[in-house]
């Protein structure tokens, strides 16, 4: 089925130019070892992202925790599914944050980069419905290894949330482009797609001048390389999270308007 759906996906071409990039990087760019660097780095900063939340606004983490497991058991009947098609799209990851940093930061204009199942698109979309504001965009690439891939996009976002949400499918360097149009300011970025080095230092290029005032960056799977290092080594707060084996990383302004706001209980 796999090998079938990548010829039938790459005649396609608006996906072609996407799926002959994604190879290319794969094939000639190899950094084993600045991966054990970056997660040498990682794992020695790494904290409890549970620890965190309670420490800013308890009573809002345990609300993050609450829907984590609500959008969980919900979505069962789509997990399964999925499961007896033979289909991975990952599970959810970082869910609890992005619906804290949601509620708390209250974003006009989120963007996500990686979709897949759309987990981490119900929790932003969730918390920006219980703040009654925010519009969600979403940049996602289809999973070429599947027969219709398409379909298989955000099949976890509950109907009820998608009015908020406009997601498009042609890769990030063809969607930000759309996204971010002149003038537009971000104050949530969730970056959870191309994990090379060139894809995330191309996303951290085309946001720079689209950061909010009191914005936040979001980059899961930090261990991969050290570009969110490099990055975040240069602003004045970061967090490194660790979560189900992998790490997340956070930083930008808003960041500090939080620590600064003090626990609340």
């Amino acid at each position: 089925m796999g090998i079938r759906a990548v010829v039938r996906n790459a005649v396609r071409p608006a996906y072609l130019p996407v799926m002959t990039h994604k190879v290319w990087l794969r094939m000639t760019v190899g950094h084993e070892r600045e991966r054990v660097a970056a997660t040498k780095w990682a794992s020695e900063r790494a904290e409890s992202v549970d620890e965190w939340g309670s420490l800013i606004d308890a009573t809002l983490w345990r609300e993050s925790v609450q829907f984590a497991g609500s959008l969980s058991e919900s979505a069962q009947p789509q997990v399964r599914r999925l499961a007896a098609a033979g289909v991975d799209l990952g599970g959810p990851g970082g869910v609890e944050l992005l619906y804290f940093l949601t509620r708390a930061l209250r974003p006009i204009v989120a963007v996500e980069t990686g979709v897949a199942a759309g987990w981490s698109t119900s929790a932003i979309l969730a918390a920006m419905r219980a703040n009654e504001a925010g519009h969600l965009y979403s940049s996602d690439f289809p999973f070429f290894r599947l027969p219709d891939p398409e379909r298989y996009i955000g099949c976890v976002v509950p109907e009820d949330l998608k009015d908020s949400w406009t997601l498009l499918i042609k890769g990030d360097r063809r969607n930000l482009e759309e996204i971010l149009p002149p003038g537009r300011q971000v104050g949530l970025f969730h970056y959870d797609s191309d994990k090379t080095r060139d894809g995330r230092e191309f996303f951290l290029r085309r946001s720079r001048s689209h950061l909010a005032e009191n914005h936040v960056i979001v980059m899961d799977d930090i261990q991969d390389n050290l570009v969110f290092r490099e990055y975040a080594e240069a602003q004045p707060l970061f967090r490194v999270f660790a979560y189900m084996g992998k790490y997340i990383g956070m930083t930008g302004p808003g960041l500090m308007t939080m620590e600064k706001k003090g626990p609340v209980e």
